[in-house]
Parts: C-alpha cells; structure tokens; sequence
C-alpha cells in the first residue's frame, strides 16, 4: 500500500505502519497465530522439547547399531528413543493444554488461524 500525503516510507522497510511503534503491537494484522513461538518462548516447555530432541539423537544411534549388528544396543535404545519421543510429546501436550485452559479454550479450538 502506497503511503498517504501526510505519512512517510523512512524506517518502515515497506511495512504498512501507522502512528507509534507501541501502538501496533502485538502486529495482528500479519501473525498467523495466537501465540507465536509459544513453545519456544514457555520455558515449561523446554523439558518436553529436550526430551523430543533426544528422542531423535536415540533414534539415530539406534540405526547406526542395528547397521552394525549390535542387537542388545539396539533393543535398549529402541526402548529409550520410544520413551523420550513418547513422554517429550506428552509433556508438550500438557502444558500446551494448560495453557489453552488458562485461556478458557478447548485444545482442539482453532483460535488465531
């Protein structure tokens, strides 16, 4: 959008702005989400993330025993990767439910898509 006859275009970057930066925020207009970064912004979070992450550095090690032929490593890091992935999404899960209900939503309310 073209800028008005009283408006200016320095320091927008091409951005449609009016008034104060303060008065924009939070920048509806172009978030897709209600919570943007939720689940990296919520330090609750961060154990289930961890977990998530390890689960995949379990998985990867556990394919790399199994090439090798290493049967017993493969059975204790199937069963920890299942774990981690498991118990890391359900803490996620958790606290993204807990903050919905905070809110007063249901999880499955699609509120900011």
């Amino acid at each position: 959008m073209l800028p008005g006859p009283d408006e200016t275009t320095a320091g927008h970057g091409g951005a449609e702005h009016h008034g104060r930066p303060d008065d924009n925020f939070p920048d509806y207009t172009r978030t897709s989400r209600a919570h943007v970064g939720e689940s990296i912004e919520d330090a609750r979070n961060w154990p289930g993330i961890i977990l998530v992450a390890l689960g995949l550095v379990g998985l990867g090690l556990t394919l790399t025993a199994a090439g090798y032929g290493f049967e017993g490593w493969v059975i204790i890091g199937a069963i920890a990767t299942v774990v981690c992935i498991a118990l890391g999404i359900l803490l996620v899960v958790l606290e993204h439910r807990r903050l919905k209900q905070r809110e007063g939503l249901d999880l499955t309310d699609q509120a900011g898509h």
